[in-house]
């Protein structure tokens, strides 16, 4: 079962809260950085997330029409048939979509499940995101609330933001300041809106500091202990213990004591993007810096075809970022918690 149904993805995210660890989330922008994530999670011995986000899915959608919903399909499809291979149960996620592309993207993918599912078969992706943290809060969970319902009647979860994460990923960006906290508030609005459960599951990323893409130590105050604050609060309203699942955000270049805390507090996904990016990318710079003569026809020369073969540095770069993603779950102690 390579590619979790309904009922295991609910399972996985059960375990992961019970457990107190995590599921790597790794973004994906084509067949190859599908296949680094799978043997990435393979090697860790790891159950894992992978995603695709607006600009990723555009990207896979070729450069031609630049499509999203068919770069999005045109991979899950092929990850259903490429993840048999592998022994370890992935599920199948959207990242960051805002307001102004839920048409283009998240919509239409809901619909193609929904027909799956009318058709008694799986839905296509596991859980989508909806990124509504540049509105205001209300129009925000009032958003959520319609996809909630749609996703819940497609056996799908849904990840929603209910406030900024720093930096910028695909054209999203917020300033690095002191909105970057969820506030009991904020979860008290967000529980009476959505329910806890009972109107379909959804995963939670709420901000405690957290900030995507590169940044040196010292520029990001992550607070993960607010986490805490925000499960008690509300789980002392509803009688009902850590009632979130969290996503954590920006999770590149996080320290190993940050990531501990967020998981002792109900994280249960955090994604990764900027660092596996790197660790693509890292060999292949470093092939080509080795390989100048031979991938360039320097002087008139006829270069090495063997060094310029996409494959050769392909290769390495695969390698490269299934290195990232195992330390990735380790680091989140999904390592050798994979579903029999």
């Amino acid at each position: 079962m390579p590619i979790a149904t309904p009922e295991v993805y609910n399972e996985m995210l059960d375990r992961a809260k019970a457990g107190k660890f995590a599921y790597p989330a790794i973004n994906v922008t084509s067949s190859q950085t599908l296949h680094a994530a799978l043997r990435g999670f393979a090697e860790a011995e790891s159950d894992g997330i992978i995603q695709i986000s607006t600009g990723g899915a555009e990207f896979l959608g070729g450069q031609h029409n630049k499509d999203m919903v068919t770069g999005a399909v045109a991979l899950a499809e092929f990850a259903h048939i490429v993840a048999a291979k592998y022994d370890i149960t992935v599920a199948l996620h959207t990242d960051h979509c805002p307001k102004d592309k839920l048409d283009g993207y998240v919509r239409p993918l809901l619909a193609i499940s929904e027909e799956r599912v009318a058709q008694g078969r799986n839905p296509l992706f596991q859980s989508h995101m909806w990124d509504g943290s540049a509105e205001t809060l209300a129009d925000n969970l009032s958003i959520a609330e319609e996809l909630l319902a749609r996703a819940a009647a497609a056996k799908i979860i849904l990840e929603v933001e209910i406030t900024p994460t720093g930096g910028e990923e695909d054209g999203v960006s917020h300033e690095i300041n002191d909105d970057l906290y969820t506030t009991v508030n904020d979860a008290v609005r967000t529980a009476e809106a959505l329910g806890l459960g009972d109107r379909g599951r959804y995963l939670l990323a709420a901000s405690f500091g957290n900030v995507h893409g590169v940044y040196k130590p010292g520029n990001v105050v992550l607070k993960p202990e607010l986490l805490r604050e925000l499960q008690d609060a509300i789980g002392k309203q509803y009688g009902k213990a850590d009632p979130f699942d969290f996503v954590f955000h920006g999770g590149s270049g996080s320290t190993a004591e940050e990531i501990a805390t967020a998981l002792e507090n109900g994280v249960v996904k955090m994604n990764l993007d900027t660092d596996t990016q790197y660790a693509f990318t890292r060999p292949v710079v470093d092939h080509m810096f080795r390989n100048y003569d031979g991938v360039l026809k320097v002087d008139g020369e006829v270069g090495k075809k063997n060094t310029y073969d996409p494959r050769t540095w392909g290769k390495l770069a695969e390698a490269g970022m299934a290195a990232r993603v195992l330390e990735a779950a380790q680091q989140l102690r999904s390592a050798g918690n994979r579903i029999k």
